[in-house]
């Protein structure tokens, strides 16, 4: 079944808009990468595996009906970019302890930050 398929209320779009843009928020802060994806300190504990599977599953759906989810065009590049240069990094680097540092992490990380930029986003204490 095609996402578009789905009916989603406007409230279900809202919270889906906003989960990604607090995942994207966490690809942007390499201290809260450091604390739960390396050293597994709480409150949330994940791994990074289980991060991409939530930001894909989300970034997904928002890049494939961003018109529905109210994001203008310069908002859905972004997001795009962000989701396509994430997407191969992500098929080849699974462990952050060995990419944190990397100058391609810091190229997404730079890219996440763009993406809340043009949203307009706040970030939450994470």
């Amino acid at each position: 079944m095609n996402k578009k398929d789905i009916d989603l209320t406007k409230n279900e779009k809202e919270y889906i808009l906003n989960n990604l843009l607090e995942n994207i928020c966490e690809i942007s802060n390499k201290d809260y990468q450091k604390r739960i994806w390396i050293r597994s300190e709480g409150p949330y504990i994940g791994d990074f595996d289980e991060f991409c599977m939530e930001f894909f599953d989300y970034a997904d759906g928002v890049i494939e009906d961003y018109k529905s989810y109210g994001i203008t065009v310069t908002q859905y590049e972004n997001l795009l970019k962000l989701h396509d240069v994430f997407e191969l990094f992500s098929d080849k680097h699974r462990e952050p302890e060995e990419f944190i540092d990397l100058p391609e992490w810091q190229r997404i990380m730079d890219l996440a930050k763009e993406v809340l930029k043009v949203f307009n986003y706040k970030k939450s204490d994470l």
